[in-house]
């Protein structure tokens, strides 16, 4: 009889550490404002959840890719295009539903399963005072390179990277064909591009589509109705094995990646980066509001 009691205790032990090792997840994210809001908001919500969490954030990008291959780290929130250009070495220039399909395709095959994409997608693009392109009636890249070939004078500021890059700003100016003169764009570092566009130095300015201070400073992010920009459409990834363990992330990530969008990164990037917000209140105060936690 002890010696069945013994078994039996020794069964429901091992069940129970089994139970508790599914439940264990690593929460990944990168090294600036948008990925530790989106690192701290997701462990919080699965913590909420029952899920046993540790965080690891501030991690450049390529150390947490490798991170995750190696079973590190369980899920983090990836961009479509840093995954289809950094890590797969993907050129081809691809919608962004295509984009999804052949990543989640590319990393399947390294036990990497690409959730259900959020709507935000923090890819290059170009601005304009939100005042200024409506009296323009500037709202896509084609209504501004119409506008450039009006010659409405416009000019532009750029950091240096994209001007230069075989991929940036003179291919850009091919496929919406227009031209602009050396003489109307501006080269400084991407920080200074948000500041003279706000102060009118600029008309035009590079931003990242999901920048806290696009909303801050009352731009409006011009649309890319033909698709130039790569799509960086940020999306929660889990390790295949951990999904296995645990069958109720998938729908649980899922319900909280559909409440992103541009909009909302923008604007939870710029409680922190401009109105000096914790990363933790942000994510937490979020959350509360979706009633996640």
């Amino acid at each position: 009889m002890k010696t069945l009691m013994t078994l039996l205790t020794g069964a429901a032990l091992a069940g129970t550490m089994a139970t508790a090792q599914a439940n264990e997840i690593v929460v990944g994210g990168k090294n600036f404002t948008e990925q530790q809001i989106l690192a701290s908001m997701t462990s919080q919500y699965l913590d909420g959840l029952g899920y046993d969490v540790e965080k690891r954030s501030g991690m450049g990008s390529a150390v947490l890719r490798q991170a995750q291959e190696n079973g590190q780290i369980d899920l983090y929130w990836e961009y479509t295009g840093t995954s289809l250009i950094n890590y797969n070495d993907v050129t081809e220039r691809l919608s962004p539903e295509d984009t999804y399909t052949r990543v989640k395709e590319l990393d399947a095959e390294k036990g990497l399963v690409w959730l259900a994409p959020s709507d935000a997608n923090n890819t290059y693009a170009l601005a304009m005072r939100e005042d200024d392109a409506q009296e323009r009636g500037i709202a896509t890249l084609s209504d501004l390179a119409q506008a450039v070939n009006d010659d409405e004078g416009l000019t532009f500021a750029l950091n240096a990277e994209f001007y230069a890059r075989e991929d940036g700003w003179r291919p850009l100016q091919q496929a919406y064909d227009f031209r602009v003169g050396r003489g109307d764009v501006k080269r400084m570092d991407s920080g200074l591009v948000y500041q003279a566009l706000r102060d009118a130095q600029v008309d035009v300015g590079l931003v990242f589509a999901t920048d806290g201070r696009i909303p801050a400073f009352n731009f409006q992010v011009l649309e890319d109705d033909q698709n130039y920009f790569p799509a960086y459409a940020l999306t929660p990834v889990v390790r295949e094995e951990t999904l296995e363990a645990n069958p109720k992330l998938e729908g649980q990530m899922d319900k909280l990646s559909s409440l992103l969008d541009d909009e909302t990164m923008s604007s939870l990037n710029a409680q922190v980066d401009v109105e000096k917000e914790t990363i933790e209140r942000v994510a937490e105060g979020f959350l509360k509001e979706h009633d996640l936690l």
